[in-house]
């Protein structure tokens, strides 16, 4: 959907097509409101926040959805004490998918690991896990996100190579072209569109003029908006 007919269908669910009602909806309103409905639909649907309660993956749809903000991104990292620090994570990052390893030891040549995300708090439980503590030779080990890092465990018995960080990113910003940006007055140059398929974008319509409905306070088409939007989620 391109996004002079994405700004003409947020008007006409506002019913400002042939109204002087409200004339002063700025460009920049419409945009900042596009692109929180967009984050919204993301978060909802990757939470199972969703009408159907359907996490991301949980179904053939959501994979189809979804699947153009998966992205991997390899992560260098250093050694610390008992496990290895990533750099900070991308600057689009999103949701966490899974994190691919490879290791070394001085026993043995390099490998991949199986890795599994856990909370910081049962680190120290782990570490003393005989059964689910880091371990080379049976190539496991444990990830845990803190302070915008990965945090490799290795217990010190070998050497983390290679970290691949696969995640979810941030939806592209939509911008239009000649629209001056709020936070620096300066206008766009460039046009950056939705980049979710139509479908999608309707849904993304309704939750925008949702949100601009209720930003204005005319309460009919906020209401008609977000059950519209609920709907079809």
């Amino acid at each position: 959907m391109n996004n002079n007919l994405l700004q003409i269908k947020i008007k006409q669910r506002l019913n400002k097509l042939a109204s002087f009602d409200y004339d002063n909806l700025e460009c920049w309103m419409i945009q900042e409101a596009v692109n929180k409905a967009q984050i919204e639909w993301v978060r909802r649907h990757l939470y199972g926040m969703n009408i159907r309660k359907e996490g991301a993956e949980q179904s053939s749809g959501l994979i189809d959805d979804l699947q153009k903000l998966l992205v991997q991104s390899s992560l260098s990292s250093s050694k610390k004490d008992k496990f290895f620090e990533s750099e900070t994570l991308p600057a689009n990052y999103l949701h966490f998918v899974r994190v691919d390893v490879k290791a070394k030891a001085d026993c043995c040549p390099e490998r991949d690991m199986t890795v599994y995300e856990t909370e910081e708090a049962n680190v120290g439980v782990l570490l003393r896990d005989s059964n689910r503590e880091p371990s080379f030779e049976w190539a496991e080990t444990f990830v845990t996100l803190l302070g915008n890092k990965l945090r490799v465990y290795t217990e010190n018995k070998f050497e983390v190579t290679e970290t691949m960080l696969t995640y979810y990113r941030l939806p592209r910003e939509i911008k239009f072209l000649g629209c001056a940006n709020p936070t620096t007055g300066v206008a766009y140059t460039v046009n950056q569109e939705c980049e979710f398929v139509d479908d999608v974008a309707e849904i993304i319509v309704d939750e925008a003029a949702a949100i601009l409905a209720g930003d204005i306070e005319s309460m009919n088409q906020y209401q008609r908006d977000i059950q519209n939007a609920q709907r079809n989620s």
